[in-house]
């Protein structure tokens, strides 16, 4: 049974009729009315059907009024009237039908409808929608602490922000760790002065254990629950060691040797591949997302792209090529950043003969997009949540700023630091952001905001990566 047929079946059928499965009790059919007036509550609701009251209307009249253009038509047809014959006819009609031209009459009359066009009705609902408010950006750090003792060197990565919510700094020959949750401080290791001074921390993604690169060219590896060195990577560069990434259990090196070494810090013979690309320093390192590809940068201004699936085409090699060699920047390329909601998008930043940021689509190495920032680009970092980039600076302005994505319309300049603000680090929430600079001062921005739904953290795996070092000698 359709659903108009409830309309005219009886009140005795109707109470027969069994309910629908899978509806609300008491629900009915949805009949949209033909009135615009409903939305007006004092006015009336007619329904969509008009029926014709045969009390109101004149029979005759209506029979005249539907076969009088028909004998109109038959008589042109024949002989044509005279025009004095047709304005006698045409006064006679008017004073013996008094102006009555209606065939049919109705019970109610048809509401009227409102004046609004589709543009009218279109605004007032794009005006319904509450305007998404702009975000705050505080222009002055949060806190401030002291970080006597940091090494004003471009080429070193001396700051990083781990996922257990410690935030580790190098400063001079040592490395300290602060407590977000606690604001405690405490020191982690001290090397002696034929190691020193420290030039790179990288926390593994864990959250507990931390790579520690020495001027050396060694690399420590720490249990920072226990405060305790698991092991030393020795002979695998010759020179100090300013750059670190991860990549699960890897852990990829980068020296001023030029060498990057990848590192399975789970067996005894870690190094698994080496890639040479580089002639100068890599002051830069970072794996995408995916683990997949890895981006390189150094002092010789070359901007390198390596696939993982290039190096396991070619184990027995033991050196790997490069999927592309970018030669855009005119200088050192020390800033790197992966996009976090597009895995094959890269941000980049030169020195200070470049200034530029430079966007790159990293399965073509099509470079998207060029902005010259006027200034050394020292880092950069995506907003977890929102599509901006921020970006720290050396001369003159010593500044951090804060881009929107993809128009790179400058959204903010916060300014404090004295000197070029070397190193950033993101709180693994994405909302605060740590910056050190040559003014020896660590400050801490909430520049990113809140996000608006923070999803539930899924469980890492990491907890045996280092299970075996109890047994490395």
């Amino acid at each position: 049974m359709d659903a108009g047929s409830h309309s005219i079946s009886s009140e005795k059928s109707r109470a027969a009729a069994p309910r629908p499965p899978l509806q609300e009790a008491g629900s009915r059919p949805y009949m949209p009315s033909l009135s615009t007036g409903s939305r007006n509550p004092s006015a009336k609701c007619y329904g969509d059907r008009f029926i014709p009251d045969r009390s109101a209307m004149d029979m005759d009249m209506a029979h005249y009024l539907l076969t009088e253009p028909r004998k109109d038509k038959e008589n042109a047809a024949g002989v044509a009237a005279s025009p004095s014959k047709e304005a006698y006819r045409r006064l006679l009609a008017e004073k013996l039908l008094n102006n009555r031209t209606r065939i049919l009459a109705f019970r109610n009359k048809p509401p009227e409808p409102e004046n609004v066009s589709f543009a009218d009705a279109a605004s007032s609902n794009l005006q319904a929608k509450p305007a998404k408010q702009r975000r705050h950006i505080p222009q002055s750090a949060e806190r401030t602490l002291d970080a006597p003792e940091l090494v004003d060197d471009y080429y070193l990565n001396l700051l990083d922000w781990g996922s257990s919510n410690v935030l580790s700094i190098a400063l001079g020959d040592t490395v300290y760790l602060w407590d977000a949750s606690s604001g405690s401080t405490s020191e982690l290791v001290t090397v002696d002065e034929d190691s020193g001074p420290i030039t790179s921390v990288s926390w593994a993604p864990d959250g507990r254990h931390i790579a520690v690169g020495l001027n050396s060219s060694d690399v420590q590896l720490w249990d920072t629950s226990s405060n305790r060195l698991l092991r030393t990577l020795r002979g695998v560069h010759e020179a100090r060691v300013g750059s670190l990434a991860w990549n699960n259990s890897i852990l990829t090196t980068g020296s001023m040797d030029g060498k990057i070494v990848n590192n399975d810090v789970r067996i005894r013979n870690h190094v698994v591949q080496t890639y040479e690309g580089h002639n100068q320093e890599v002051c830069g390192l970072k794996w995408s997302g995916s683990g997949q590809q890895l981006a390189s940068g150094g002092n010789d201004n070359l901007l390198h792209i390596w696939d993982v699936s290039m190096a396991s085409s070619m184990p027995s090699a033991g050196r790997n090529q490069w999927l592309h060699r970018l030669e855009d920047h005119t200088a050192a390329v020390k800033a790197l950043a992966w996009c976090p909601f597009q895995s094959n998008l890269l941000a980049t930043g030169g020195g200070g003969s470049d200034r530029c940021i430079k966007f790159w689509n990293t399965h073509t190495g099509a470079c998207l997009n060029s902005v010259d920032t006027g200034s050394q680009v020292c880092a950069l970092l995506w907003n977890k949540n929102e599509r901006e980039l921020l970006s720290s600076h050396g001369f003159t302005q010593n500044q951090l700023t804060l881009w929107k994505y993809p128009s790179m319309v400058k959204m903010a300049e916060l300014t404090g630091h004295t000197s070029r603000v070397l190193f950033m680090a993101q709180s693994p929430d994405g909302c605060t952001v740590a910056s050190a600079a040559a003014d020896e001062t660590l400050r801490f921005w909430n520049v990113f905001g809140a996000p608006e739904a923070p999803k539930p953290a899924a469980k890492a795996s990491h907890t045996g990566m280092f299970n075996s070092f109890n047994h490395i000698r």
